[in-house]
């Protein structure tokens, strides 16, 4: 199994839904990310910057979820997913995106879990 750089519970308001009016609620989503990358270096030197600086990431899922505008959870977790992999030398990241209380009263959660490796996004 490959070592991970894990982001869990990550919060965003996000511009998504299926009509105008929905996207413009610019309610939270809640993203899981799974960076998959060799931790050996940092894990022997304790340097930042043999690493994937988790802040960094967070600030390119920021920018994605929250200053575009997503129809489908499918696509929101595409779009992170390429971002990611376009700014940071993981070999693959798995995207979880959740998104509360769709239907009132009757489902918590609605969403999507994506794998994607560089090859899949032609980055290799």
């Amino acid at each position: 199994m490959p070592d991970s750089i894990l982001l869990e519970g990550i919060q965003i308001p996000a511009a998504l839904g299926v009509t105008a009016a929905e996207r413009r609620m610019r309610r939270p989503v809640t993203l899981d990310l799974e960076l998959e990358y060799d931790l050996r270096a940092s894990g022997r030197s304790d340097r930042i910057g043999h690493t994937i600086h988790y802040k960094r990431v967070f600030e390119v899922v920021e920018d994605v979820a929250g200053n575009q505008e997503h129809k489908l959870v499918e696509a929101l977790g595409e779009r992170i997913a390429r971002a990611v992999l376009e700014k940071f030398d993981a070999a693959a990241i798995t995207v979880t995106v959740r998104k509360p209380k769709p239907i009132a009263g009757v489902l918590d959660y609605a969403g999507i879990r994506i794998r994607r490796t560089r090859e899949d996004l032609g980055l290799a």
